[in-house]
């Protein structure tokens, strides 16, 4: 297996890229696969962020079970899934992995991005879950509906993170229209707050554990406040690869979703191979919270997911899941 690692900007513009075609990087055109020359394995690139959610696809890597589907895997690392889309869809990679909503988003802007196996879901605990809404330890926001009116840090905007935190800061009596939101990233979001630049931060471990241990409180663990089974993220190809190379995505989904099982069964492993893709230290495995994986998707959480993004403006229009969900 290749790991090599490719860093794109996530402000390349997805509707810009669309134009470049769909090509299959494992073999030319989609459906035209030809196995590696050494070991008859088949080169698949699948584009990453190199995060704790992302452990099934290096854990399954590791334990063979994508070389006994045939596989050879050239995992590639990215900013996010805003930069992963555009590089599936130029034909960079076979598969890459995001968040729901960024594929949500980009077949609303007219793209045809499918899932193809699921990528990681909430721990359904709210009260240490792996992504949370911070604030300071001495900070008046006592709830969800207290940041009505605050400033809150996320990591992209119109996403998933503002997505749920207006739905729960709704729930909870709050007004979610309120809010202001900007962007900061995951590791600068802690120093963020402690410097007093935003008024709460949305933080996903280990930068969460990072906040938490100098002093941060947590308010609302936000993908477990707003459904308990929802599904994160997922791992995505073009229409065309599902369409023209079924063989292929199937043997991308038997493996993804044996190593799915795996990491769950084997949460201790999981801890083990983030350090080797990461710097998270072994201290700060122990520590964070780890996301459930389970290799079906739960669509009555999507589908609430996909409510709540019309509703707050993320998406235009409805979403049509049974036509980018396996």
């Amino acid at each position: 297996m290749k790991r090599t690692f490719l860093t794109l900007l996530a402000g390349v513009s997805v509707l810009g890229l669309a134009a470049c075609g769909s090509g299959s990087p494992s073999g030319g055109e989609a459906g035209g696969n030809e196995p590696a020359a050494s070991g008859g394995l088949t080169p698949v690139t699948v584009g990453v962020i190199p995060i704790v959610d992302t452990a099934p696809l290096w854990l399954g890597d590791s334990k063979g079970f994508f070389e006994e589907e045939g596989l050879d895997l050239d995992i590639q690392n990215v900013a996010g899934g805003a930069a992963a889309i555009p590089a599936v869809v130029s034909g960079g990679f076979d598969f890459a992995f995001g968040n729901l909503v960024s594929v949500m988003v980009a077949n609303d802007k007219g793209l045809d991005i499918q899932l193809v196996a699921n990528g990681n879901s909430t721990s359904g605990d709210t009260s240490h879950d792996f992504g949370g809404v911070v604030v300071k330890g001495d900070s008046d926001i006592k709830s969800p509906k207290d940041l009505a009116g605050k400033t809150v840090s996320v990591n992209t905007l119109s996403n998933i993170g503002d997505t749920t935190i207006r739905s729960v800061i709704e729930a909870d009596g709050g007004d979610p229209d309120s809010v202001k939101f900007v962007e900061v990233g995951f590791p600068d979001a802690p120093a963020a707050l402690a410097n007093g630049q935003v008024d709460a931060a949305w933080i996903l471990d280990p930068f969460l554990s990072q906040a938490v241990d100098d002093g941060g409180r947590v308010v609302s663990y936000n993908f477990a406040d707003f459904d308990k089974k929802l599904d994160i993220s997922g791992y995505f190809a073009t229409g065309d690869t599902v369409a023209n190379d079924p063989e292929l995505v199937k043997k991308f989904q038997a493996a993804m979703n044996r190593s799915l099982e795996y990491a769950q069964e084997n949460p201790d492993e999981v801890r083990d191979i983030v350090g080797t893709y990461t710097k998270i230290d072994e201290a700060a495995r122990a520590e964070m919270a780890l996301p459930a994986f389970r290799k079906d998707f739960n669509m009555e959480a999507a589908q609430k997911l996909a409510d709540a993004a019309l509703k707050y403006g993320t998406l235009t229009k409805a979403a049509e899941l049974d036509k980018f969900f396996p």
